[in-house]
């Protein structure tokens, strides 16, 4: 475990920074950045710091600023000796609006220098959250190539977890829409929606991501056999949560198309049955709208039983009308 817990790591200013380095399989947090093996960086930045950090860890500027883009696509840059992968993870988006998506994807920067690895993403990130309180078997920061792989690991079991969290919150969603149809629902179902199609993009832009650092041996694993049969089971975890979230989507679209029909049919369902009692009542109104005439000879016009003949009438011919709708199955 770090030697320092997640309310004590060291900072510069707001931003926070944190150094570490592994020794006897205990991860220890360090105050110098030039000591340590792997420095992971968070947002807020000052004014000129991220030109500071650049300098002070020996690294390009726009490795920095490429990580903090959270646009920015999955790819990898060389610069001599030092190279960035960015790679999509998936968090939790702050923002609860309605219109927005459960789960965004934002770019984690990988930053491989001769001497350390540099982490940095514009959100606190659960992944490396993992690392830093050492919860992932066989960690070493000292092995970038193995660190690196793990990375790409844990994100993409974060991937599946997501995936797995958003298809129950879909069921529970349709579950309920069965007996209702609160807009409620439907505008949960749009955020899952939405944060599939994050996802979709993201995993689509990881694997050929993945698929070209193998095919050119980035991190020159070819000739170690345990880190190469890692990258190709993480190359196939992440095909298969790429194909989880095509399912998941079609079925939604299937879903919210299914149920736009659904209400559709019932709303047609209800103008039709609104429109057939509309005609059976208007037949005793017309009736007693004769009757409501200033005309001479109106049959039992001159009889006192004469408005309870005209609400017997009107009430068979009422009758008459609902058994004529029910012998066509109208209602």
């Amino acid at each position: 475990m770090p030697a320092a817990n997640s309310d004590s790591r060291l900072r510069w200013t707001q931003t926070m920074i944190y150094c570490f380095k592994k020794e006897n399989g205990e991860l220890t947090e360090l105050k110098d950045p030039k000591e340590a093996v792997w420095v992971n960086l968070y947002p807020p930045f000052e004014h000129g710091e991220l030109d500071k950090l650049a300098e002070e860890l020996e690294i390009p500027l726009d490795f920095l600023t490429d990580s903090l883009d959270i646009d920015e696509r999955s790819r990898y840059e060389r610069d001599e000796d030092t190279t960035v992968i960015l790679v999509s993870t998936p968090i939790l988006n702050d923002d609860d609006k309605e219109n927005e998506a459960i789960y965004l994807t934002v770019p984690v920067g990988i930053i491989l220098s001769p001497d350390k690895i540099v982490t940095i993403t514009s959100k606190e990130n659960p992944i490396l959250e993992k690392f830093m309180e050492n919860k992932v078997k066989n960690f070493d920061p000292n092995d970038h190539q193995m660190f690196t792989l793990q990375i790409f690991e844990q994100n993409v079991y974060r991937f599946l977890e997501c995936l797995k969290k958003l298809n129950l919150k879909r069921n529970l969603i349709e579950q309920v829409l069965y007996n209702s149809s609160r807009n409620e629902e439907l505008q949960q179902l749009l955020r899952i929606e939405k944060s599939l199609v994050y996802f979709v993009n993201s995993l689509n832009a990881n694997e050929l991501l993945m698929l070209k650092i193998k095919r050119t041996d980035l991190l020159k694993i070819a000739g170690l056999e345990t880190h190469s049969d890692l990258f190709e089971d993480i190359i196939i975890d992440n095909s298969q949560a790429l194909g989880m979230s095509n399912v998941y989507t079609n079925i939604l679209s299937g879903t919210m198309e299914a149920y736009a029909s659904i209400v559709s049919n019932n709303m047609n369902i209800f103008i039709h049955r609104l429109t057939l009692i509309t005609i059976i009542l208007m037949v005793p109104t017309l009736v007693a709208s004769f009757y409501g005439m200033n005309l001479a000879y109106l049959p039992f016009q001159n009889s006192r039983f004469a408005f309870l003949f005209i609400i017997i009438f009107s009430v068979i011919l009422g009758f008459g009308l609902i058994w004529f709708f029910r012998s066509r199955q109208r209602i």
